[in-house]
């Protein structure tokens, strides 16, 4: 999009997230538009901040029609950011097919659906950042996360992939693989447990500030500084990168 008066002009980024209507993705939304840039967000939740693009990223068609319609008001797309995702804890005997594929069409085929539909424009625009939320299980493993850790584990892969196919357009992919975040669905996923197992909250909570070097959990604003760092021209030459951040976690 171009803006400006007086005879002035000047370029106004335009980037896409998927997931953007709460958490780590809300706060990605805010980080792009405190930026200066125009914010498409895709989700099947309504969005408060940016464009709410109503999309299920597991159906293909919904993500292409998502794209076209952000590439008939704007220029082109200069960042996609792949945020939509759940979480699935069990082990391999106890994840059954349906739960699989469920989490697989979220996790992973979401994120190729949304790579397809934005990769041929960033290709002829020869230019494109293309970040992916991985977490801190695109590197290591966790008890009871065979389905999560496994879509984890191929968006590293997908991050890879694409840096190199797509270097020659320009074209960067990299993936945040962010460590335990206190969002909404962190507290649910707290409430959950010691509505099982009758822990205390704050205890429990407490236990998980304790496993990480800095002795806290991140907040979703850090998560999303880092993802706005890795679109920007200042990362101008990283791709096919795994950066971690999660406190010191994964290093121990």
């Amino acid at each position: 999009m171009m803006v400006g008066s007086g005879g002035n002009t000047r370029m106004i980024k335009v980037a896409l997230v998927t997931g953007g209507s709460a958490g780590i993705g809300l706060a990605i939304v805010d980080g792009f538009i405190n930026e200066g840039y125009s914010v498409y967000n895709l989700d099947c939740h309504q969005g408060v901040h940016g464009h709410w693009l109503k999309c299920d990223v597991t159906d293909m068609n919904a993500i292409k029609t998502a794209v076209e319609y952000v590439l008939a008001n704007e220029t082109s797309i200069d960042v996609l950011v792949c945020n939509a995702g759940i979480y699935f804890s069990s082990t391999i005997e106890d994840t059954n097919e349906e739960a699989l594929d469920r989490i697989l069409a979220i996790n992973v085929k979401g994120v190729y659906n949304a790579i397809r539909a934005c990769i041929p424009s960033m290709r002829v625009a020869k230019k494109g950042s293309i970040v992916l939320l991985g977490s801190d299980q695109c590197t290591i493993a966790k008890a009871k996360s065979f389905a999560y850790n496994l879509s984890k584990h191929a968006i590293a892969s997908i991050a890879k992939t694409t840096a190199i196919d797509y270097a020659k357009y320009n074209i960067r992919a990299n993936t945040v693989c962010a460590g335990t975040t206190e969002t909404q669905l962190y507290h649910k996923a707290l409430d959950n447990y010691c509505s099982r197992s009758g822990e205390d909250k704050n205890k429990v909570h407490r236990k998980e500030e304790k496993l990480q070097p800095l002795d806290r959990i991140a907040q979703p604003m850090e998560i999303a500084n880092l993802v706005v760092f890795l679109a920007s021209d200042k990362a101008s030459f990283i791709t096919g990168s795994l950066h971690a951040i999660d406190g010191g976690y994964t290093t121990q």
